[in-house]
């Protein structure tokens, strides 16, 4: 139990060390234009911030740092149920947290401007498209984290081609989706501004993407052991 209670404890940081960053960043470009460097600063603020918490937690409790994730390492028996729902508490925690925190140190109009971080759609995405579009975004996410932080033969700093890859995806479809690629970090924003259009997007992309990832990584690309 003190370990399971450890490996929350690294995964609510961890989580925090991707939501508090990028969130805090979307609402000071808000109220400052230009402060951050825009949406390449916004990207970086969070992939940045998910490589740093990979990095970090993975020793701990393997930095899954989103409830996707860990759903998808669930689907290949990498975790027990129990043990996943655990991690899922922790990183929504984290999530509304980190939300919560940004609510408190900017001004009130700036938060409210932004939904406090919270995505949306673009005025042309459906939710269908919007799904897919996190779908296969997340689906690229956790295929780097399977290569770059699970497989035996990836290098220690896994963590930073995750980051990248989230990097690269908020570049390439947050004008769509926001990109969030990880239902804590769409939830906490959208907990502390009330405002929770869309969440199905947010949840069910990412969680289906994850899945088909690790899925196609475990069948086809892990090292298996010798029989």
């Amino acid at each position: 139990m003190r370990h399971t209670l450890r490996q929350m404890v690294a995964e609510f940081v961890g989580t925090f060390f991707l939501c508090f960053p990028g969130i805090a960043a979307i609402v000071a470009e808000a109220y400052r234009p230009g402060s951050v460097g825009g949406a390449l600063g916004i990207a970086a603020a969070h992939g940045i911030g998910l490589a740093i918490g990979i990095t970090t937690t993975m020793a701990v409790s393997g930095g899954h740092l989103n409830p996707a994730i860990t759903i998808g390492f669930w689907s290949i028996g990498r975790i027990d149920a129990k043990k996943a729902g655990l991690y899922i508490v922790a990183q929504l925690l984290a999530g509304i947290v980190a939300a919560l925190a940004v609510k408190g140190l900017f001004p009130e109009m700036a938060g409210i401007v932004t939904g406090y971080g919270r995505p949306k759609l673009g005025t042309d995405i459906s939710g269908p498209a919007g799904t897919a579009i996190e779908a296969i975004a997340t689906f690229l996410l956790a295929f780097s984290v399977m290569g770059g932080c699970v497989d035996k033969r990836a290098h220690k700093l896994g963590g930073f081609a995750v980051g990248l890859t989230l990097l690269v995806a908020i570049l390439a479809t947050g004008t769509m989706t926001g990109a969030m690629l990880n239902p804590a970090r769409a939830f906490g924003p959208a907990l502390v501004s009330w405002e929770f259009i869309s969440q199905g997007v947010y949840w069910v992309g990412p969680i289906v993407g994850a899945i088909v990832a690790m899925q196609v990584y475990e069948r086809l690309l892990a090292e298996k052991s010798a029989a």
